[in-house]
């Protein structure tokens, strides 16, 4: 299988997860992870309309975005982010998914070009409590949502989670709803929102059935890391 087939297969699933679940067509966008995948494979996908990739580690987003620079890519860095490094990712990235404390997001404001566009965030939520996993935990959501959206030059979107693994359906979905609801509290209070990203290849379609807008799809378009 090519990259080009694992694409068509992907987005397959999610038309169909879109159809089944009543979502708007189109309203769930592909977020390729091509962390550890060569340049060349990225090119192989933007050659088949992907546009959206993701990276995790500061220099190997700055190293692809100029190796590929001229290309209509919008890169997302999801990753867990290093005070020492927002300066790359806020000179590079578009949209930045792994927010979980102020300090981030105010180097990420500081450290953003004047003459660049607002740099799309989201916060990254420990909804499984997992203590490995990075992200703010759900009580502390809100009063972060209020600091972060007050810093000049980012544009608070939405939330972004990685749940634990999970088999079943049914409690990917009850994860997710979790996630959706968070969200939701937040819209009520006044936070213009309209990103969830969640969901990877294992459990894409219970998030789409739970309002992800991005879902983070890395192997099974480009095969194993390298």
């Amino acid at each position: 299988m090519t990259i080009r087939d694992n694409l068509q297969t992907i987005g397959g699933r999610i038309r169909a997860a879109e159809q089944r679940y009543g979502r708007e067509p189109g309203s769930v966008r592909l977020l390729a992870v091509s962390k550890k995948h060569p340049a060349a494979a990225i090119r192989e996908a933007l050659a088949s309309g992907q546009t959206l990739f993701g990276e995790s580690y500061a220099q190997e987003l700055v190293e692809k975005a100029n190796e590929l620079a001229g290309s209509n890519i919008e890169w997302h860095f999801i990753g867990p982010i290093q005070s020492n490094k927002t300066h790359l990712i806020a000179e590079t990235a578009r949209w930045v998914h792994s927010v979980d404390r102020l300090k981030i997001a105010q180097r990420l404001s500081a450290q953003k070009p004047a003459d660049a566009p607002d740099l799309n965030l989201c916060l990254q939520v420990n909804i499984s409590g997992e203590s490995s996993k990075s992200g703010v935990q759900p009580e502390a959501l809100a009063e972060l949502a209020e600091q972060v959206a007050e810093l000049p030059g980012l544009r608070l979107r939405g939330l972004m989670a990685i749940p634990a693994p999970e088999d079943d359906f049914a409690l990917q979905r009850a994860v997710f709803a979790q996630v959706r609801t968070l969200q939701e509290v937040l819209i009520a209070r006044g936070f213009a929102l309209d990103t969830l990203s969640m969901g990877m290849t294992d459990d894409m379609e219970a998030a789409i059935a739970e309002g992800a807008t991005l879902v983070r799809i890395g192997t099974a378009i480009f095969g194993s890391r390298q």
